[in-house]
C-alpha cells in the first residue's frame, strides 16, 4: 500500500482532465461515481449538496467518527459545497458555476432541474459547450421515467438478479446491490468523455441519457439474442456458468473455495493432466466444450472430487505448475496479505483529516504517461464554500454571509 497523498502533492504531474470543471449535482453512487472517476484524472469537481443535510451516502453504514466510510472514498478529490438549488438565488449561483464548466452531473427524476430553471436546454442558453449527464432509474423518456430508481431495483429490473443464485433457491442480489450503481457511473464517464471529444471537435454540447438498468442489460451477454432466435430463458446456474464447463468454485479440502476456468479444450487438457486424468481429454463425453456443457454435472462432480482431496494451497500450486486458471476466491483479508495486490498498488493509503489514514482501492484505469491519483478524501460538508463561492466566483464576504443566513448555502 502506498501513501497516495504523499506521492500527489509531491512532482504533481499533468492529468488529461486538468483544465475540465465538474459541477456534480448528484446524490447517492452512480452519478457522484460519475464525476469521482473524472476528478481522479483531473477534474476539477465541485459537489453540490443541500445545506445540513449533504448527500445520504454520508449517513451509510459503516460509519466512522460519525461518517460513512464509503462517503471519505466515493467522494474523493471532490470540493464540496452547500447550495439549496430550489431557491432562486441558489438557482442563480448553479448558473455562475455553469458558465465556467465543462460537465454537471444529475440524478434527479425527469423534469426537476426543469422546473428549478436548471435543465439542459436551459443550462446550454448559458453554456453552449456544455455536457450534461443525467442519470435516472428509468432515463429521460419512456412510461416508466418518473419510477424512482436504485441499484437493487435497477439489477432486478435489467435481468441480472435473476440469474443469481442456485435454481432450487430464490434468486440473490448479485455481489453487492451497488453493482449497477458503479456501473453506471462507468459508462456515464464513457459518455461524458465522448461528448467532451465531440464538443471539443464542433463546439457542440449534449446530455447524456443512461437508466440505471442499462449498463446491467449491457453485460448479459447473448442472453437477449438466445431468447429471440431460440426461445431461451437462461435461469441460475449457482456458481457455473452458461457458456463452459468446468469453469467453477470447488471445495478445498480444508474448506477454502477455488475457482477454475477452462474455457477451451486446451486449458481442460491442462486440468486433465494436472489431476492425472488425460484420459478424460480424449473421452467423448468431455472432448468438446459441448459436450461438456452437456455432462456438466458429471464434469463439475470429477473437478470437485479431485479439488477436494487437497488443501487450497496445494490445488492452486498443482494447477498453476500445469498452467490452468485458478485462484483462491479472496476476502478482502486475503487483499491485504496478497503480493500482486501489493505490487500494483491496488490499495492505497490516503490521510484525511478527520479519520486519519483510510486504505481505498486505487484509481482505474492505469495510464502509462498521464495517470490519475487521489489527492484527497471525502470531505466534510461545506468545506469548500468560500473557496469556490469567494475564490472562484468572487462573492464577498457579505454576500456569502447573506446567502448563509437566507439558508441558500
Amino acid at each position: 500500500m502506498t501513501k497516495e497523498t504523499e506521492r500527489s502533492r509531491t512532482g504533481l504531474g499533468v492529468r488529461p482532465l486538468d483544465g475540465i470543471r465538474v459541477i456534480d449535482l448528484s446524490t447517492v453512487i452512480a452519478g457522484p461515481h460519475c464525476a469521482t472517476l473524472l476528478g481522479e484524472f483531473g477534474a476539477d469537481v465541485i459537489k453540490v449538496e443541500l445545506p445540513g443535510t449533504g448527500d445520504s451516502l454520508r449517513k451509510f453504514w459503516p460509519q466512522y467518527h460519525g461518517t460513512a466510510l464509503i462517503w471519505r472514498i466515493e467522494a474523493r478529490n471532490k470540493r464540496c459545497v452547500t447550495l439549496d438549488m430550489r431557491k432562486p438565488q441558489g438557482q442563480e449561483i448553479v448558473k455562475r458555476l455553469v458558465k465556467s464548466s465543462d460537465v454537471v452531473v444529475e440524478n434527479f427524476r425527469p423534469g426537476t432541474l426543469e422546473r428549478w430553471n436548471l435543465g439542459y436546454e436551459q443550462l446550454k442558453e448559458i453554456n453552449p459547450g456544455l455536457v450534461m449527464v443525467r442519470v435516472t432509474g428509468y432515463g429521460q423518456f419512456g412510461p416508466y421515467k418518473d419510477k424512482p430508481g436504485f441499484g437493487r431495483i435497477a439489477a432486478a429490473y435489467g435481468g441480472l438478479s435473476y440469474l443469481a443464485g442456485y435454481p432450487d433457491r430464490p434468486p440473490v442480489i448479485p455481489a453487492t446491490a451497488s453493482l449497477p450503481d458503479y456501473l453506471t457511473g462507468v459508462y456515464g464517464a464513457l459518455g461524458a468523455m465522448m461528448a467532451l471529444h465531440h464538443r471539443d471537435r464542433t463546439g457542440q454540447g449534449q446530455y447524456v441519457d443512461i437508466a440505471l438498468y442499462e449498463p446491467v442489460l449491457r453485460i448479459l451477454e447473448e442472453v437477449p439474442a438466445a431468447f429471440m432466435k431460440m426461445d431461451m430463458v437462461r435461469e441460475r446456474l449457482g456458481t457455473g456458468s452458461m457458456n463452459a464447463v468446468p469453469h467453477n468454485h470447488y471445495t478445498t479440502s480444508d474448506g477454502r473455495y477455488v475457482a477454475i476456468a477452462c474455457t477451451n479444450n486446451t486449458m481442460f487438457s491442462r486440468l486433465c493432466a494436472a489431476m492425472g486424468r488425460t484420459d478424460l481429454a480424449d473421452d467423448p463425453c468431455f472432448d468438446s466444450n459441448a459436450q461438456r456443457v452437456a455432462h456438466r454435472q458429471e464434469t463439475d462432480a470429477m473437478v470437485q472430487e479431485w479439488v477436494g482431496s487437497y488443501p487450497a494451497k496445494e490445488v492452486v500450486e498443482i494447477l498453476e505448475s500445469h498452467e490452468v486458471p485458478v485462484t483462491l476466491l479472496y476476502s478482502v483479508a486475503d487483499m491485504f496479505e496478497d503480493p500482486q495486490y501489493r505490487a500494483r498498488e491496488n490499495l492505497i493509503t490516503v490521510e484525511d483529516p478527520v479519520d486519519g489514514e483510510i486504505v481505498m482501492s486505487s484509481v482505474v484505469p492505469r495510464l502509462s504517461l498521464t495517470p490519475g491519483r487521489v489527492d484527497s478524501t471525502g470531505p466534510e460538508m461545506g468545506a469548500h464554500n468560500h473557496e469556490v463561492y469567494c475564490d472562484l466566483l468572487g462573492l464577498s464576504e457579505d454576500e456569502l454571509a447573506h446567502l448563509k443566513a437566507e439558508g441558500v448555502i
